[in-house]
């Protein structure tokens, strides 16, 4: 545990750094425009004049209706749910079988009732383990109560007559799809979003050692390389898990919902680690700042990706290979899903090996003195030293 002494030396530089004070305000300043930002956005698409943004995504969720009168099917807006009108065991049996999303069951007598100023009653079945289920179950409630306001006014003006002409302005139900969709993912993205905010701490403390020409002095303690690499590394892991919870907390006091908040932030923080490790990588090979920023650049674009496109696959067809991205399992957490225990173990199990990896390599690197020091060999021929496919130059 001699790495702590590392970490508690690092932690202590930074916290009393005005630059680091200051960078960490600003995000937090940064946090609260989003959130305006995004409630100013999601209230124009519930508005009545609504916006459209997602003039692609139809058949993106797919609905059954048995509706012989065609009273619920004419109100659903068919540029968000794919409706499909079909008998009640032949929908109950798509649901099953994962061909469709939902399926509404409208009563046979819905327009004699109408007419008698009855009540209607309208079943709506839902595929547990879609996640799109919450996407219909949002526009089938928009649609219901487009539809209940409707036939009210149509009741009112057929009991009260009256002389006057009434304009009456049919209501957008707003496009709920991308707003289901947008909350989940901006609650998510924007809770990994500090692992990616503090890599400029983990290259100064590398890169600016070299520099500096101060690594001579850190090698020279009594340290192992592996301490003085893990020492750095959970110094920025403790910022980015102090960032996390602050945002988590700014979120929940600003009414978004975050379910099961606990193993959310676990899933955030374990999933920092990683990401540092990389950092570490692109570091300790990097000469200088400005190498060191395009490497990271890379670096992190390849690790979004990693976190993304998982994400958007599973959105799409539920592979299980898809919760191999912590981001996955936090968006199903996000929208309620009943997720089996050693289904966690995907993410936690990807995490452990990119760790041991990402880490492994750096140490390696932050080893050699040809890499520290210089002269530095090319990449390729690092790289197959590394696997022992080549021997190194003495």
């Amino acid at each position: 545990m001699r790495f702590s002494i590392i970490t508690k030396w690092e932690l202590k530089e930074t916290l009393k750094s005005k630059k680091f004070l200051t960078i960490f305000f600003l995000q937090i300043s940064v946090l609260f425009l989003m959130i305006f930002i995004f409630n100013t956005f999601a209230a124009n698409i519930e508005s009545e004049k609504g916006i459209s943004i997602t003039p692609s995504l139809s058949g993106f969720a797919s609905l059954d209706v048995d509706d012989q009168g065609y009273l619920f099917s004419k109100y659903i807006n068919p540029d968000i749910i794919e409706v499909k009108n079909y008998s009640y065991n032949y929908s109950i049996e798509r649901i099953k079988t994962g061909q469709t999303t939902g399926f509404v069951l409208v009563p046979e007598d819905s327009i004699d009732k109408i007419r008698n100023i009855g009540t209607i009653n309208i079943q709506l079945y839902l595929d547990v383990s879609d996640p799109k289920r919450s996407v219909i179950k949002d526009e089938v409630t928009s649609t219901t109560k487009l539809m209940g306001d409707t036939i009210s006014s149509s009741w009112v003006d057929s009991l009260a007559p009256q002389n006057v002409t009434q304009t009456i302005n049919q209501q957008n139900t707003g496009e709920s799809l991308p707003l289901q969709i947008i909350t989940k993912a901006m609650i998510a993205i924007l809770l990994f979003l500090p692992l990616f905010l503090f890599g400029n701490m983990m290259i100064d403390s590398v890169v600016g050692e070299k520099e500096r020409k101060t690594g001579e002095i850190l090698m020279a303690m009594p340290l192992s390389t592996t301490e003085i690499i893990m020492g750095k590394s959970m110094a920025v892991v403790g910022i980015i898990a102090i960032q996390v919870a602050l945002w988590m907390t700014i979120l929940l006091s600003t009414g978004f919902e975050i379910i099961n908040p606990l193993i959310v932030y676990l899933l955030v923080f374990i999933t920092a680690i990683p990401v540092i490790g990389i950092t570490v990588v692109i570091a300790a090979y990097s000469k200088n700042y400005k190498e060191a920023g395009i490497g990271l650049t890379f670096g992190y674009v390849a690790s979004v990706g990693i976190l993304m496109i998982p994400a958007l696959v599973y959105l799409s067809n539920k592979s299980i290979s898809s919760n191999i991205s912590p981001l996955t399992m936090v968006i199903r957490i996000l929208s309620g899903e009943n997720i089996p225990i050693w289904q966690f173990l995907i993410p936690i199990g990807f995490v452990a090996v990119m760790s041991a990896i990402t880490y492994w390599i750096s140490i390696k690197l932050y080893q050699r003195d040809d890499v520290v020091f210089g002269p530095r060999p090319g990449l390729i021929r690092l790289s197959l030293e590394l696997i022992g496919l080549k021997k190194r130059r003495t």
